[in-house]
């Protein structure tokens, strides 16, 4: 993945506030969060990731990232790293498919 093409990327989810947007949900139906960042992550994931995948590590981190901030701002009791930690356990256990970068990345 080329400096400008992980730039692009990660200019396009910096565009999209995720972390900002704390109206939305971890649900799969409607204009939710996994409906979103899935295509971008799944999309870098093929085109990119066929030859080169460790140079993903960064964007996909990124996405990880933005999670962890949406979390925190969405409920508030998780800004304490062991809830957190102990949430996105039970969330990867939970649903260990709803976002596509979970295939190569789950830590945070």
């Amino acid at each position: 993945m080329s400096p400008e093409a992980l730039e692009a990327t990660g200019a396009q989810l910096r565009g999209m506030r995720i972390n900002r947007r704390t109206g939305l949900t971890l649900a799969r139906s409607g204009p939710t969060r996994p409906d979103r960042l899935n295509p971008i992550g799944a999309g870098c994931m093929r085109y990119y990731g066929r030859f080169y995948r460790s140079a993903l590590s960064p964007l996909l981190q990124r996405i990880t990232t933005y999670l962890r901030r949406w979390a925190g701002k969405k409920y508030r009791q998780l800004l304490a790293f062991k809830r957190f930690k102990r949430w996105w356990t039970g969330l990867l256990e939970r649903q260990p498919s709803l976002f596509t970068h979970w295939q190569w990345v789950r830590s945070f």
